[in-house]
């Protein structure tokens, strides 16, 4: 016998609900920590990602260049001390050291504003300080090689002088009060008198040596006569190196170089001279025929002396 099941003879079927995951609560009171730690901006500040005040804030005191702020206060201090004649080399130490800590901060990160100013300024400083440098070894040099000089009145016009209370002429010596002629001027080695001046002694150059040429017209020869005596202490002598220049009233200087003549019994400057010897001579200058009497000689007794003026009548 064949069974054919019908449907009310079926097993019933019972509907199972299909399984749902888990559901987790998140329990109250609770906070959510992000399991990357760099996301933590992100949740704090919002999507910006570290655009908050406490952000500029860092980036602010991350932007300065303390190394820029150290050669700028090095450079600044370094000027200034550059600018000291005795205190140059302490100038000179910290300036170096602020240009190249100048460069050095200009690789690292920061403001250059300091780097900037430090540079210059020890560029600056090192100028002013080479300037102050000569300054001092030419002030040296002229107070090593520079001899002050005095002078010893004649003794007719020593006895004449007369001397005004409230007098404010110019000093002694001037150009614009020159010296007597007969007055000793001395320096620490010679003594240099200025014994007599011819001021046209044409004729008697010209007949001196037939090689003196003629001056040209408005020109004439002036003949000074000097005595040197030498005061040094060298074992070996000294020769005269004395110079003596006519200014005339315009204020232009004459030489005995500008025209080789032989003057009426040239002062012979090749001899040696030992301590208390003297030498006498003349010496021949050409000089414009203008105005000569208004003009002064310029002397100076050696070469490293003081230059004076002597009147020339």
């Amino acid at each position: 016998m064949s069974q054919n099941p019908s449907p009310e003879n079926r097993p019933q079927q019972h509907n199972v609900p299909a399984q749902q995951p888990p559901q987790y609560a998140q329990p109250s009171g609770a906070s959510f920590e992000p399991a990357n730690p760099h996301q933590a901006g992100t949740y704090a500040y919002g999507n910006g990602g570290g655009q908050g005040p406490e952000a500029d804030q860092t980036r602010r005191k991350r932007g300065k260049n303390v190394m820029g702020v150290i050669a700028f206060v090095l450079a600044l201090i370094g000027f200034i001390f550059a600018c000291i004649p005795g205190a140059l080399i302490v100038g000179w130490i910290l300036l170096p050291i602020a240009f190249l800590l100048s460069i050095i901060s200009f690789f690292l990160k920061g403001k250059k504003g300091f780097s900037i100013a430090a540079l210059i300024i020890s560029v600056v400083g090192t100028i002013v300080g080479i300037l102050v440098f000569f300054f001092v070894v030419a002030s040296s040099f002229d107070e090593a090689f520079s001899d002050d000089v005095s002078a010893e009145a004649p003794a007719q016009e020593a006895d004449n002088a007369v001397v005004e209370e409230g007098d404010d002429s110019a000093e002694e010596g001037t150009r614009e009060n020159p010296y007597a002629i007969g007055t000793k001027i001395s320096s620490d080695e010679w003594d240099m008198t200025i014994t007599d001046v011819t001021l046209d002694a044409t004729d008697e150059v010209l007949a001196a040596d037939e090689f003196n040429e003629k001056p040209e017209s408005g020109n004439q020869y002036m003949v000074i006569d000097v005595k040197l005596t030498y005061q040094g202490d060298e074992p070996g002598g000294s020769m005269p190196m004395s110079t003596v220049e006519y200014v005339s009233a315009g204020g232009n200087t004459f030489d005995g170089l500008d025209d080789l003549v032989i003057a009426p019994n040239a002062l012979d400057e090749a001899e040696t001279l030992y301590k208390g010897a003297s030498t006498e001579g003349s010496i021949a200058i050409k000089i414009p025929s203008e105005d000569a009497e208004s003009g002064v000689l310029a002397v100076s007794p050696d070469m490293f002396a003081d230059k004076v003026f002597v009147k020339v009548k």
